[in-house]
């Protein structure tokens, strides 16, 4: 078997599963918990993992996970109600991204958001998805100490921990 990103998709599927449930557990007021920035808060956070997986995967694939292009972002996260709606959103862009790693590996020309024409391998795009669910997670459970509650605690979110979860 060749080592592949499909396992590690499958551990940011999964983590970013935990810690919406985490967040479901949580008050209210824990969803504009920050840590330095007031406009980076947890809700918004949350939110911005969901969003930029939805577009990594269309950039990928070239089909629209959960908007279609040119439509408006999914809904912001206000409260802890809608966090209910972001874990399934985030469970249909994580499964569409895990479809990805059935592709060629080819470089993609497109305009990125500094409108600027670059090139990138799906690979590329595929491993910063990953990178920036895992970066984003850890700036929750920052913002979430910060303001004193409970953070997620990213030991349980680990590979070791996602491994374990299948014993």
């Amino acid at each position: 078997m060749t080592i592949a990103l499909d396992r590690l998709l499958g551990h940011m599927a999964w983590a970013n599963q935990k810690t919406i449930e985490h967040l479901q557990t949580l008050p209210e007021e824990s969803l504009k918990a920050f840590a330095t920035n007031p406009e980076w808060f947890v809700g918004e956070i949350a939110h911005h993992i969901v969003d930029s997986a939805d577009h990594y995967a269309f950039r990928i694939s070239g089909k629209p996970a959960l908007t279609q292009p040119g439509d408006p972002c999914i809904d912001d996260v206000n409260v802890i109600a809608d966090l209910a709606r972001l874990k399934e959103q985030a469970a249909t862009v994580d499964a569409h991204l895990l479809e990805c790693v059935k592709l060629d590996d080819v470089q993609i020309e497109f305009v990125n958001y500094e409108d600027k024409l670059v090139k990138r391998w799906r690979s590329t795009i595929l491993s910063q998805a990953i990178h920036h669910a895992t970066e984003h997670r850890a700036q929750i459970a920052s913002a979430l100490e910060a303001k004193g509650f409970t953070p997620v605690n990213l030991d349980d979110l680990d590979l070791w921990a996602y491994e374990k979860s299948f014993e």
